[in-house]
C-alpha cells in the first residue's frame, strides 16, 4: 500500500475553505463502498453466485467486459482499507454485505461460517479503531439463487429479506448501529428491469419496475418492524433506506408546463420511495394519476402496474430513522410527450431531463457537477419528508482517462460540496448529520468496469497486488475531518 499522506493539519485549500464549525461535534466524516465493486473472491470460501456475476460474464454487458472477480480484492486485503480508512481519519465507514457470501442461496437454510467471520473481523476492527460501521444489507447483488426464484418480482422475496435481515441483526447487531436495508432501490428497478443496463438485465418497460419497487418497499418496512419489535430495545441501532435523488428544477421556470414537470421528475425519483416511507405511506399522487391515465389512454387491462399497499400489511410510513441520501448531479426538466402507445417509465414521467451547459462533465455523460443542486435537494427534503436527520450516504467525483493522483478538479468539487453542505446546515437548518463520500477506492464501477474512477484511494488494477495511492482529495479530505476534530476538541475544552 502506497500512503503519500502528509500531515492532514498541514493541507491546503479545502480544510481552509471549509468551515467546520458549522459541523456538529458527532458529525459522521465517512467513506462508502459496495461488496460487489472491492471485494472480489467471487466464488472463494464459499460464496454463491449473485446476479452480478451472472451479469457481468455475459459479453457485451460491462465495458470491455471487465467484472468483479477481482475488483480491489478487500476480501483478502481488507487490512490495506482499514489502514486506508484510518489514514482518511474516518469516524465512519458505509459499507455492504454481499448476501451470497453469508448466505449463499439467500436463504438461512445454509449459513456460510467463512462469511460470518470475514464480516466480524471487518466489524470488530472497525471498532476497535473507534470507527462506526454503517452496514447495507443488500447493494444491487442479489444472490442468484433468489433471481431463479423470481427475484424481486416474486411477493415471496419480503420474508426471505425478512430472515436475512434478522440473521444479520443476530449476527452482527450488538457492533452495528446503523443499518441500510436497500441500495438505491429505484436505480435497482429502473436500471435492472426498465432499461436492462443493470443486473439482471431484463427490459420490461413500463411494468416490472414498479412491482420491484414495492415489492422492495414492502421488504424494508417489514424489515424496519422486525428489527423494531425485536432488536431496537437491546441494540439501540437505527434503521433506514439508501434513496438517490438529482435535483430537478424547471427548464424555464416562468412555463407553467416545465414547472409541473419538474416536481414529476422528483415525484418519479425520489417521492416514489420518499413519499411511502416519509410523507403519506403511499406513492406521490402525481405518479398513481399520471400511471392510471396512461392505462386508460392505452387500453391496459393487465391489471395495476403501480401496485396498492394492503392494509394487511406493516405499515411503510415512518419506516425509517434517518434519511439516507445518495446524491451525484441535478437536471433542468421539461415537458415530455409520449410516442402515441408507448408503454414505459419516461412515457408515465412526461419529464425531459437535461444538463445545463455551464456544469462541467466529469468523468461519464450523465455525471454533470452542481454541488448547489445538493443545497437545494436538502432543503427540499426538509420541507417535504418532515425535516428529517439526513446523512449524505454517498457523493462523489468521477475521473476518467490517465490517472491524476493531483486531482484538483476533484478537490475544488469537494470544497465546493462541503460548503453547500455547510451552508445548507446552517442558513436553511437542515439538520445533516453525516457526510460519507463515494468512494473510499477506486473500485469496478457497473457497466463502466474500472474506466471509470471515484476513489479517495487509487487502485492499480493492472497489478494483483492492486496497490492502493492515496490522491490529493484524499489528503485535503482527511485534513477537513483532522480540523474538525481539532475544532470540536478545542471548542469543547
Amino acid at each position: 500500500v502506497t500512503h503519500r499522506l502528509r500531515n492532514p493539519t498541514h493541507e491546503m485549500s479545502l480544510s481552509k475553505d471549509v468551515s467546520v464549525e458549522v459541523f456538529a461535534a458527532d458529525f459522521a466524516w465517512g467513506a462508502s463502498t459496495a461488496a460487489y465493486q472491492v471485494e472480489g473472491a467471487w466464488d472463494l470460501d464459499g460464496r454463491g453466485p449473485s446476479i452480478w456475476d451472472i451479469f457481468s460474464h455475459t459479453k457485451g454487458r460491462v465495458f470491455e467486459d471487465q467484472n468483479g472477480d477481482v475488483a480491489c480484492n478487500s476480501y483478502r486485503l481488507w487490512d490495506e482499507d482499514l489502514r486506508c480508512i484510518q489514514h482518511l481519519g474516518l469516524t465512519h465507514y458505509r459499507f455492504s454485505f454481499s448476501w451470497s457470501r453469508l448466505l449463499p442461496d439467500g436463504t438461512t437454510s445454509y449459513v456460510n461460517p467463512k462469511g460470518v467471520a470475514y464480516y466480524n473481523k471487518v466489524i470488530n476492527d472497525l471498532t476497535d479503531k473507534a470507527i462506526t460501521p454503517m452496514v447495507t444489507l443488500n447493494h444491487f447483488d442479489l444472490p442468484q439463487a433468489l433471481e431463479h426464484r423470481g427475484g424481486w418480482k416474486s411477493p415471496e422475496i419480503v420474508n426471505v429479506f425478512d430472515s436475512y435481515a434478522r440473521f444479520c441483526f443476530k449476527t452482527f447487531g450488538d457492533r452495528v448501529k446503523f443499518w441500510i436495508t436497500l441500495n438505491e432501490p429505484q436505480i435497482y428497478a429502473k436500471l435492472g428491469y426498465e432499461d436492462g443496463l443493470f443486473a439482471p438485465g431484463m427490459k420490461e418497460k413500463g411494468s416490472a419496475l414498479y412491482l420491484v419497487g414495492h415489492n422492495m418497499l414492502r421488504a424494508h418496512a417489514r424489515v424496519w418492524h422486525s428489527y423494531h419489535a425485536h432488536f431496537r430495545h437491546l441494540q439501540r441501532g437505527k434503521v433506514s433506506i439508501a434513496l438517490n435523488s438529482d435535483w430537478a428544477m424547471p427548464s424555464d421556470p416562468g412555463c407553467p408546463e416545465d414547472v409541473a414537470a419538474a416536481q414529476r421528475y422528483m415525484d418519479f425519483s425520489l417521492g416514489w420511495f420518499a413519499c411511502p416511507v416519509f410523507c403519506t405511506g403511499d406513492y406521490p399522487e402525481s405518479m398513481r394519476s399520471m400511471i392510471e391515465a396512461r392505462n386508460l389512454e392505452l387500453d391496459f387491462v393487465d391489471g395495476q402496474r403501480l401496485p396498492k399497499f394492503s392494509e394487511d400489511e406493516p405499515t411503510v410510513l415512518g419506516t425509517a430513522d434517518f434519511f439516507a441520501l445518495n446524491y451525484y448531479t441535478s437536471r433542468k426538466v421539461k415537458q415530455a410527450s409520449p410516442r402515441p402507445g408507448e408503454l414505459s417509465f419516461a412515457a408515465d414521467q412526461g419529464a425531459e431531463g437535461t444538463t445545463d451547459p455551464s456544469w462541467p462533465i466529469c468523468g461519464v455523460s450523465w455525471l454533470a457537477v452542481f454541488p448547489e443542486g445538493l443545497r437545494k435537494l436538502l432543503s427540499y427534503i426538509k420541507e417535504t419528508c418532515n425535516n428529517p436527520t439526513i446523512y449524505i450516504t454517498e457523493n462523489g467525483f468521477a475521473q476518467r482517462g490517465p490517472v491524476e493522483l493531483e486531482d484538483l478538479d476533484r478537490c475544488q468539487f469537494y470544497r465546493d460540496t462541503l460548503q453547500e453542505v455547510s451552508k445548507a446546515i446552517r442558513d436553511d437548518g437542515v439538520n445533516v448529520k453525516g457526510y460519507f463520500a463515494w468512494s473510499l477506492l477506486d473500485n469496478f464501477e457497473w457497466t463502466h468496469g474500472f474506466s471509470v474512477r471515484f476513489g479517495l484511494f487509487h487502485v492499480d488494477f493492472s497489478r494483483d497486488e492492486r496497490s492502493r495511492t492515496v490522491y490529493r482529495s484524499g489528503r485535503e479530505y482527511a485534513a477537513v475531518v483532522a480540523r474538525h476534530r481539532g475544532h470540536t476538541k478545542f471548542s469543547k475544552d
